[in-house]
């Protein structure tokens, strides 16, 4: 992809544009009300003009320079269309995300700042090990958006320099090398564009959001004195800050390690996408760009970026799914360091579910013997109490069945969680059960296919179940 800077005389065409925008500023707003009640794309639009300021009156949001065989390795095709008035996905596009957090030591120069302290600073730079790795697809045709998280630790071949962990392959080749190493691990999707996101930036970009609305599972305390990275959090239902929510997205101090953390992470996101992704906010995307700007390289254009965020605008919340690269962890001394291992078989039907690959492997029947059904309660009920709920799942062949540690977040409604992204299978649970919600996810339990997040919706129906599984 071309470099985004212009010539003068192209900032002064746009600088013109969007000057001739602002004269028709009353036609503009009749429009922006409608495009309000009828949740169109002239939300859009109304920031073109000034994302275009933005980009073109500072560093330009690419900040590294690939070579034109790096950047032959995504997709060189428009993938957005129909001019900036009304920036529209054209295709199905995958975007992959990448999270840094970057010490003194994982570059070649160090900032002079960060040097003769006592502790390592986290700096702005790309280089180094990418801490979040996530592919996300906008899809205009089917008019979803799905998340799939992938464990830093997945054990994979990075051209040229063998099995590693998959967060080296930055270290290794930056954004190119990595998308080519998450292609081939994922049956060779396509990747048309990359952003990374220094973790300094993901503080400032929930700060400018103002803060988000989430669920802390459990008390967090953690110091790391030599990184001066202190986590203190209740648990709770709570109002978190910038700062503090990347305390609770850089968590990583319990028993599933870094698996716990994505689970963290989908929460959050999913937060921040039910709270923000609305014309107001929309309406403070140039402002909030500036504010993390320095913090972002990415080949994305400027009218790309209008298209994805106005799909996003316009995307209903239940059809955001989020999924993780099926995998294990590995045994002790099974390898030289602790990998999570991903499962192709599972991996593959995966990528033809969502990403519209062409399955590799003969899908299997999604039987109720053959899935592993997981309850966590989140009512404080005993398993006496769960024993109908149990009951009617096996009279329908769900054999599989097991108590999960309990869900520490309290809940209305129950959630059935396609852990393993069996939608399908998840859809089936809840016409059994007559209740709950469907979400497409990984924060059930990861041994789990389906995992049933127990709501207080189910004292609601509890004597219905009670009555059916009486001999």
């Amino acid at each position: 992809m071309t470099s985004q800077k212009t010539t003068a005389a192209q900032q002064k065409a746009a600088k013109a544009k969007y000057k001739g925008k602002n004269s028709r500023s009353s036609k503009s707003g009749r429009w922006l009300w409608f495009a309000v009640g009828m949740g169109g794309i002239a939300i859009v639009s109304g920031i073109a003009g000034a994302l275009l300021a933005v980009s073109w009156e500072s560093t330009p949001l690419q900040q590294a320079q690939l070579s034109p065989q790096e950047e032959a390795v995504f997709d060189g095709d428009r993938i957005s269309g129909n001019g900036l008035q009304f920036s529209q996905l054209t295709r199905p596009v995958n975007i992959l995300l990448l999270g840094m957090s970057v010490l003194p030591p994982d570059v070649q120069n160090a900032p002079p700042e960060s040097k003769n302290l006592r502790y390592q600073p986290q700096i702005n730079s790309f280089e180094g090990l990418s801490d979040v790795m996530l592919l996300i697809k906008f899809d205009p045709e089917t008019k979803k958006i799905v998340l799939l998280s992938v464990p830093r630790d997945t054990r994979t071949e990075i051209e040229g320099h063998g099995l590693k962990k998959i967060n080296a392959a930055n270290v290794e080749g930056g954004p190119a090398l990595t998308a080519k190493t998450v292609s081939n691990l994922l049956g060779g999707v396509g990747i048309d564009r990359y952003i990374r996101i220094n973790v300094l930036g993901v503080s400032k970009l929930i700060e400018a959001l103002g803060g988000v609305n989430v669920y802390v599972p459990k008390d967090m305390k953690y110091r790391d004195d030599s990184q001066h990275l202190y986590i203190n959090l209740k648990a709770g239902q709570q109002h978190l800050s910038g700062e503090q929510a990347l305390q609770l997205l850089r968590y990583r101090h319990d028993e599933l390690g870094d698996i716990g953390r994505i689970q963290r992470q989908q929460m959050v996101l999913r937060a921040l996408i039910e709270q923000t992704l609305n014309p107001t906010t929309l309406a403070q995307v140039p402002k909030i760009l500036n504010v993390v700007k320095e913090n972002i390289d990415t080949n994305l254009s400027v009218e790309e970026l209008v298209a994805l965020v106005g799909f996003g605008s316009r995307t209903n919340r239940s059809n955001m799914q989020m999924l993780m690269v099926p995998g294990r962890f590995s045994e002790t001394h099974e390898f030289d360091a602790s990998y999570w291992v991903p499962e192709k078989r599972a991996i593959n039907k995966l990528m033809s579910q969502y990403f519209g690959l062409e399955a590799k492997t003969e899908a299997q029947s999604s039987v109720p013997g053959r899935l592993r059904v997981a309850i966590q309660d989140s009512t404080g009920s005993d398993r006496s109490q769960l024993r109908p709920l149990i009951k009617t799942l096996e009279k329908a062949g769900y054999t599989n069945i097991f108590i999960s540690k309990p869900w520490g977040q309290p809940l209305d409604v129950t959630h059935i969680v396609a852990q393993a992204g069996d939608g399908d299978s998840a859809e089936s649970v809840r016409s059994l059960l007559g209740f709950g919600e469907v979400r497409v996810e990984s924060t059930g339990n990861i041994s789990s296919d389906i995992t049933i997040q127990v709501g207080k919706d189910w004292f609601q129906n509890q004597a219905v179940f009670q009555n059916s599984t009486r001999p």
